[in-house]
């Protein structure tokens, strides 16, 4: 994508500096794209009501990225808002370089009026992601767009190129401005269920594709929302599996799919119905009485007549069908995946685990106000990004090991949870739900195994019910009510990490925290050093990185 560098003359020359300068952290063979981004309210009226939104480059949503393996991203942001800025890319691994993961732990926020420049490498990745705004509740204003990572030419994909290649970015919405709803939260208090569902920035009705009958065409569908999973569905049609969070599935056909809030998933469709149109269908899952829906419009080229009649129905409490849905998720083992080698030449569980880890969230009042933790401990952010911090030696921001590694039966309490954990372990983590909702964990800048799930208290014994062969790596897994999921990790990647609930206001009360992989050596091939350009911010400020 071309770069404009017409509109702030005061930005360009460190942007073009900055440019020449990313050479000695990236390889200079990998190919760059330039995104020049301008972040903005706008209005927007997505549910028919007017609201305030944030817009890129005047987009709700914003500008999809276009990469393929290895493309070095230069993205520059500048934040015309009025408070504090980050955007955080959901699925991108940062490989060594934890800098630039955009959420508050790891970067400082960009202030109103100035602008950052992302430098990002899509590293042995493919797939379908996306980018958010991490802070506060910008996620409810907009700021989000899709991500694609294309196979290289020479690499093999397990399926014909389709006759189109489409972001689907689906999620519940709020109508009051994201301030509003930050105002509740900061107030003790618990957000109100959400007024509706978008496809694409849209509501009823408001999204349309155009197919031409008897081709097949890929849909990319993110749960970009605040809390609720969703299932999706096109009225009398299939959708066949292909890739998620950046793995080549098997390809299994389903009438409808769940995408709990943070995921993504490919799927191919073939216009293979009557020439008319068809309902796309979006439902919330598990949370009846009350159903959200919203439909789009799937408009054959030669239809004969438009929608009509009530849309199909789905599935909406039914847990055991989401479950038996999820555990059909496998990994194609001979297909391709970044690199020509096949994915299931690495054999994760022939390779013993070094550590486990029980994860388990909860809720509870502190201070009289309404909080959220895991392992009795709710995260709240200190002054200063807990990686500059680290990098920078600077004391009294965290503590090593703040939160234990299981939980302990202890009431909630507020800290800056941090748990350190060796480069290279291998480790087991389980997730523990004692809740009655379904729970949706997101762990940045790793791709993880999952080994198993099932309904109530994990145990040791659990583990031999494992998939110990072709588990779907991913990035974002759900766990199911007063239910565990497990996963594998190889620590493969140096770096302040975060592992949060995808149920935005649950995360910002404090359901996180993060994972310090660490190792004393100082060599680029583990960790590359903080960027040139790194906002310092905190007790970080007035420090020096390195000069341009």
């Amino acid at each position: 994508m071309p770069l404009n560098l017409a509109c702030k003359p005061a930005v360009l020359c460190t942007f073009l500096c900055l440019t020449v300068s990313i050479f000695s952290v990236v390889k200079a063979e990998d190919p760059y794209r330039f995104f020049d981004w301008n972040v903005t309210y706008g209005f927007i009226y997505p549910l028919g009501v007017r609201q305030q939104g944030i817009l890129i480059n005047g987009q709700f949503p914003g500008p999809d990225i276009h990469s393929v393996t290895n493309d070095n991203l230069i993205i520059n942001v500048y934040n015309s808002l009025d408070e504090p800025f980050l955007l955080s890319w959901n699925g991108i691994q940062q490989r060594r370089n934890s800098y630039e993961d955009g959420v508050f732990g790891t970067t400082c926020p960009i202030p109103p009026g100035k602008n950052f420049t992302y430098i990002l490498q899509v590293k042995d990745q493919i797939g379908s992601f996306y980018y958010f705004p991490s802070l506060g509740f910008h996620k409810a204003a907009g700021g989000f767009g899709g991500i694609r990572i294309l196979s290289r030419p020479r690499i093999p994909v397990p399926f014909d190129d389709p006759a189109g290649d489409y972001t689907i970015l689906i999620g519940d919405w709020y109508m009051s401005n994201h301030t509003k709803l930050k105002a509740i939260l900061d107030s003790g208090r618990k957000l109100p269920f959400p007024n509706g569902i978008l496809i694409n920035g849209r509501g009823r009705n408001g999204y349309s594709l155009t197919v031409e009958q008897g081709k097949t065409y890929r849909l990319r569908i993110s749960n970009v929302g605040l809390q609720n999973t969703l299932n999706f569905r096109i009225q009398n049609h299939k959708m066949k599996l292909v890739e998620v969070e950046g793995t080549h599935t098997l390809q299994t056909t389903y009438s409808s799919l769940d995408v709990h809030v943070g995921q993504s998933y490919s799927v191919l469709f073939t216009a293979d119905q009557p020439g008319q149109d068809y309902y796309i269908v979006v439902t919330s899952r598990f949370t009846a009485p009350v159903v959200l829906n919203t439909t789009g419009i799937l408009h054959y080229s030669n239809s004969a007549g438009p929608v009509s009649g009530p849309f199909p129905g789905g599935p909406t409490t039914q847990i055991d069908w989401s479950l038996n849905q999820a555990r059909s998720i496998r990994t194609n083992l001979t297909a391709s995946g970044p690199r020509p080698n096949p994915q299931g030449s690495y054999h994760y569980g022939m390779i013993n685990t070094t550590r486990t880890i029980i994860v388990a969230n909860s809720a509870g009042q502190v201070n009289g106000k309404q909080r959220y933790g895991v392992n009795s401990v709710s995260f709240v952010a200190p002054d200063t990004p807990m990686k500059l911090a680290d990098y920078f030696k600077i004391q009294g921001v965290f503590k090593e090991n703040s939160i234990s590694d299981r939980p302990y039966g202890g009431g909630l309490y507020l800290d800056t949870s941090v748990l350190t954990l060796p480069y290279r372990a291998f480790v087991e983590i389980v997730f523990q739900n004692n809740e009655d909702i379904v729970q949706s964990w997101h762990l940045d800048g790793y791709s993880f195994f999952v080994v198993g799930m099932d309904g109530g208290q994990w145990t040791t014994a659990s583990r031999n019910q494992y998939n110990l062969r072709d588990g779907v790596s991913r990035c974002t897994i759900q766990v199911y009510p007063k239910a565990w999921t497990a996963i594998y990790i190889p620590l493969d990647n140096v770096g302040m990490w975060n592992l949060r609930t995808e149920f935005w206001a649950r995360q910002y009360l404090g359901q996180q925290f993060y994972l310090r992989v660490y190792t004393d050596s100082t060599s680029l091939r583990d960790e590359y050093p903080i960027p040139k350009n790194a906002l310092l911010c905190g007790r970080a400020s007035g420090r020096h990185t390195r000069p341009l």
